[in-house]
């Protein structure tokens, strides 16, 4: 089974997921977006900003440990994760472009993995401290299951909202699968 087709087909997962959830959100007002809705995070734009936060950290930890070949003059565009409640932006004119910067970041590197490299060991510290040591492969799946987990969440907050936020389904999101190129 080759692993790192699959976790090129969650990037790209992820980055359809991101473009049709932030495309369903500009159906709310800038009221609605910063709405204390009771939910994990307290708005639809916290959500976001904590989808960012996780992608952030985790791009950081991959180029720490030299598993992940990113442009230096790229990584300086990008903000620093420090915390589960940065906010990096404020605005769904904000999130796009720095949205598909980093969507596209994790695509061109899930494309530069072999399956031999998602048996190489990322080791980093949590936010709260822990020592962590994981393959490059159950990091990856930590990467894209948090995506999916956060995004989960906002689905149930668009749906309390009454907006159709459409199919989520993997199968339908990226036809073409694992041979996506």
């Amino acid at each position: 089974m080759d692993l790192s087709a699959n976790f090129r087909m969650l990037a790209l997962y992820n980055q359809r997921m991101n473009q049709q959830l932030i495309s369903v959100c500009e159906k709310l007002s800038y009221e609605q977006l910063h709405q204390d809705t009771h939910s994990f995070f307290p708005s639809v734009m916290a959500h976001w900003n904590h989808i960012l936060f996780g992608d952030l950290i985790m791009l950081q930890r991959l180029v720490m440990n030299r598993l992940a070949d990113v442009d230096p003059a790229l990584l300086k565009e990008l903000p620093q994760a420090l915390s589960v409640n940065d906010e990096y932006v404020s605005t769904l004119d904000e999130l796009k472009p720095l949205r598909a910067l980093v969507d596209s970041l994790y695509i061109q590197m899930t494309k530069a993995f072999s399956t031999e490299d998602c048996l190489k060991i990322v080791r980093y510290t949590t936010t709260e401290g822990q020592a962590i040591e994981r393959t490059l492969g159950e990091f990856c799946q930590h990467i894209f299951n948090h995506q999916t987990h956060h995004r989960g969440q906002l689905t149930c907050i668009l749906s309390q909202f009454g907006i159709d936020f459409g199919c989520t389904d993997l199968p339908v999101i990226v036809p073409e699968g694992a041979s996506a190129k």
